[in-house]
């Protein structure tokens, strides 16, 4: 295998640069700049030195085999982060016979492929390091933690035990079986079962937290929406204007509220209108508007006829500078309030999240599933289709090594790793 080599660090001017080198000429390139090598996992300043000219006084730190990030040999030299010193060095280590500029995700990709981490913690990495709240940070870490993996081999053992079982009545069908299987076959399944349906009730709270939820402010035109999103967001986001329908598309803007990734939606005033430009922009509203996780309902003397608030939204009055109660975006009145509730509201339907983030693991986990269901029918038949159920609980079995990275997602992994930076 090649040995590969890049900048591990941010691009640009900065304290301290980290290049990574790792594979099997990974020492070898230590001792072409330095002439020795550190003791492993040891840090040592050393100049760089190459063709007689020192090219900067770095930290290296060296990971033999089995004991790096990668699993194979790595070096890590922590330069001066000037663009020049980067630029030198990386020049220098392309000039090694046997050395490559590594591709993106190339490093975390031989952390796949020497068993260091599964598919499940590969995408962990990927969300912690696009992480941008508390809530994304706290969960990918807990992905990253191999948590979904532990689980699925807990689902797997017992899956195995249950086929086990009726392999075994298969096995020994002409001979007398000590004990009747079916009953803990059943238990097994159902236990198993229960585990991956509550995975999947939670899947999308936990999906939520990743990407970010969708609050749309709703209301009649001129009812203070866009002054109101400008004010949460704390920028003009949106045109504001006293003429009634200036808002016609949707306007977006993502924020952090209490940790949580927003993405709040200005739309057009809700109203029965004639002007077809204004009707498609009404139509988009409600569009976005059901779809959203949340909904806020700005009130006005204009009341709203073509949606109704449903169980959790929150309805306010709007322009309440103007006098009374409720929330104004031009004043600020009442918006640390209108925040704490929009985030008393996510948190709830966060309360139920499940270790499944991504739909390709809800994916994986419904094909368990089926297939199990399928397995526990054909076992409350009778004996004479067990061997149909042993091939079910086999299809599950796959099914959660796939959601692992084991079996049948080579497809993916091109996809996956390309969201990576060429450092990781």
């Amino acid at each position: 295998m090649d040995t590969i080599y890049a900048l591990a660090s941010a691009r640009g001017k900065a304290g301290v640069a980290v290049l990574r080198v790792s594979g099997p000429k990974a020492f070898d390139a230590v001792i072409s700049l330095t002439g020795s090598c550190p003791k492993p996992r040891t840090a040592s300043l050393r100049k760089l030195v190459w063709r007689g000219e020192v090219l900067d006084e770095a930290l290296i730190l060296v990971f033999p085999e089995g004991e790096s990030f990668t699993g194979e040999a790595v070096a890590e030299f922590h330069l001066h982060g000037s663009l020049a010193v980067v630029e030198a060095v990386t020049r220098v280590l392309s000039k090694i016979p046997g050395l490559r500029l590594a591709e993106a995700g190339e490093f975390t990709r031989r952390a796949l492929e020497n068993g260091r981490l599964d598919l499940t913690q590969v995408e962990g990495l990927a969300d912690l390091i696009d992480a941008e709240t508390e809530a994304q940070r706290r969960q990918a870490v807990r992905i990253l933690s191999g948590v979904i993996g532990r689980r699925a081999e807990q689902w797997r053992s017992r899956l195995i035990r249950a086929a086990a079982l009726i392999e075994a009545t298969i096995d020994f069908a002409d001979e007398d079986v000590p004990m009747d299987v079916g009953p803990e076959v059943v238990s097994l399944i159902q236990s198993v079962l229960s585990d991956l349906r509550a995975e999947v009730r939670g899947s999308r709270a936990a999906e939520r937290i990743r990407d970010g939820f969708e609050v749309a402010i709703v209301g009649a035109p001129n009812a203070g929406k866009s002054t109101l999103l400008n004010a949460l967001a704390g920028r003009e986001a949106a045109i504001t204007s006293e003429i009634a329908g200036t808002t016609r598309d949707v306007i977006e803007v993502r924020m952090n509220v209490e940790g949580l990734a927003v993405t709040l939606l200005d739309t057009a005033g809700l109203r029965e209108t004639d002007d077809i430009v204004e009707r498609k922009g009404v139509d988009l509203a409600l569009r976005r508007a059901r779809d959203a996780d949340l909904r806020i309902f700005l009130l006005s003397n204009e009341a709203i006829t073509e949606l109704a608030p449903a169980t959790g939204d929150i309805v306010v009055r709007g322009k309440a500078d103007l006098g009374g109660e409720g929330v104004s975006g031009l004043s600020g009145k009442g918006i640390d309030e209108l925040i704490g509730n929009i985030a008393d509201r996510l948190r709830n339907m966060t309360a139920g999240a499940g270790i499944v983030t991504r739909e390709r693991h809800r994916i994986a986990i419904e094909r368990a599933i089926r297939a199990m269901e399928s397995a526990l029918n054909e076992v409350e038949k009778g004996p004479d289709r067990a061997e149909i159920a042993a091939d079910e609980l086999r299809v599950s079995i796959r099914a959660l090594e796939s959601l692992l990275g084991h079996i049948d997602v080579e497809s993916l992994l091109d996809e996956i790793f390309s969201s990576f930076c060429i450092g990781k």
